[in-house]
């Protein structure tokens, strides 16, 4: 558990204390979440004697969540289950806290100003098996229930992926040839085992180093490849398949981010999904991604790359770069936008900080390779070095609205 933590109005002289020691740039501390109807697929570094910290009535630890301010939406959670904290001298306090209280020197004033709050989050998600064929609602319907809506993208770090374990597959979408009657039967046979909803689907296989970006009202069940995932920040979401690989999953998992009155409505909770987008002919067309090189950011002995871009609805609402650099090799990251990294291979340096990449960390424990890069640090330029004798790559997801220019989906084949 977290020790340390200082809250409220105690935090803003630490606060300024870590701003100015980091130059910036801000630790952050490994915060993980447990989903109870969840197999962890173990390969997101916590120690094999943690995946149940929580307790195992909480279920398996599988995700990884960085530079967090959204709460995850679990029954039994902890006050701060998801939120990230930020460490400095051994005192821990909330990066939510944080942009509360310098919101505009940590995001910018016009992200401050138009949401009030770091409004976009990342995860390791990492399960040994398929989860259930699943949406996440848009901003018009999680506001019937004071939630917002999450659009999230996917992608498959090398690093994290040593195997494919189970079933490295994920279906997307509906056939273009699915009728609403269709799935709505599979919403009355609910209670008979296995509904049939992935009949009207199809699997997509999972390649690492690629990605895909997923608008809400689009149902998929993701596959067994661990996956670094950039999103709104929220966690509504609604199961709609009702057995996975032999496992129940309740009906209130389907309803839990829809109105009370609207938990048996079956042509309301149908309506909720965006049928267009599920039914696309060319669903990998629209959404499949690869990366592309930034050779404006990209130099001798390192190489920054887009692995998610490309617009939501026309809003450009969240993105993400991989940088590599060599050994021996350093670069400036000047950008006009803060972000979240995480290193995912190798050592070196961030500005003053220590940038290394763990083999196992312990439940609680602190490591040194999250970093939150704050909107004056990358304005005025970071330095990044490798110190270490492997690549050093760090994967680092900006908020709506960060880059003037951003690849379209697509933009890989030209």
């Amino acid at each position: 558990m977290i020790e340390n933590i200082v809250k409220g109005d105690s935090i803003a002289k630490i606060l300024d204390g870590a701003l100015d020691a980091g130059e910036g740039l801000l630790r952050l501390s490994p915060n993980w979440v447990p989903r109870s109807f969840l197999h962890p697929g173990k390969r997101i570094k916590l120690h094999p004697n943690d995946w149940y910290a929580y307790g195992a009535h909480r279920g398996g630890i599988d995700e990884r969540w960085f530079a967090s301010t959204t709460d995850a939406a679990n029954e039994g959670r902890v006050w701060y289950e998801g939120q990230s904290f930020i460490l400095h001298e051994g005192q821990h306090f909330l990066l939510k806290d944080a942009v509360e209280e310098q919101g505009k020197r940590l995001i910018g004033d016009a992200m401050f100003g138009k949401y009030n709050r770091w409004p976009v989050y990342s995860k390791f998600f990492d399960n040994m098996g398929p989860i259930p064929h699943h949406f996440h609602q848009s901003q018009k319907d999680a506001a019937l229930v004071g939630q917002e809506g999450k659009p999230e993208s996917y992608y498959y770090p090398p690093q994290l992926n040593n195997v494919d374990n189970n079933f490295a597959y994920t279906f997307m979408g509906l056939t273009p040839d699915t009728s609403k009657a269709q799935v709505r039967k599979c919403l009355e046979d609910w209670s008979k085992g296995d509904n049939g909803i992935l009949y009207l689907s199809q699997a997509h296989r999972l390649k690492r180093g690629t990605g895909w970006l997923i608008p809400p009202g689009v149902l998929h069940a993701p596959g067994s490849l661990c996956t670094y995932e950039p999103q709104w920040g929220s966690d509504v979401f609604g199961m709609f398949q009702s057995l996975v690989e032999g496992r129940e999953v309740p009906w209130s998992l389907l309803v839990k981010d829809m109105p009370e009155e609207k938990h048996q409505d079956l042509d309301f909770i149908l309506g909720q999904l965006d049928w267009e987008k599920n039914v696309d002919p060319d669903f990998k067309g629209s959404n499949y991604l690869e990366p592309i090189v930034d050779e404006s950011c990209s130099g001798d002995g390192y190489e920054d790359k887009w692995i998610v871009y490309g617009t939501v609805d026309s809003e450009q609402l969240f993105s993400s770069k991989e940088l590599t650099l060599q050994p021996g090799a350093k670069c400036t990251l000047k950008e006009e936008a803060a972000s979240g990294w995480i290193t995912v291979q190798g050592s070196g340096r961030m500005g003053k900080m220590n940038l290394q990449t763990p083999a196992m960390i312990r439940f609680g424990a602190t490591t040194e390779d999250e970093v939150f890069i704050s909107h004056e640090a990358a304005s005025g330029g970071v330095e990044i070095e490798n110190t270490g004798s492997e690549p050093l790559v760090g994967l680092r997801y900006f908020g709506p609205h960060a880059h003037a220019n951003v690849p379209a989906v697509g933009d890989f084949r030209k």
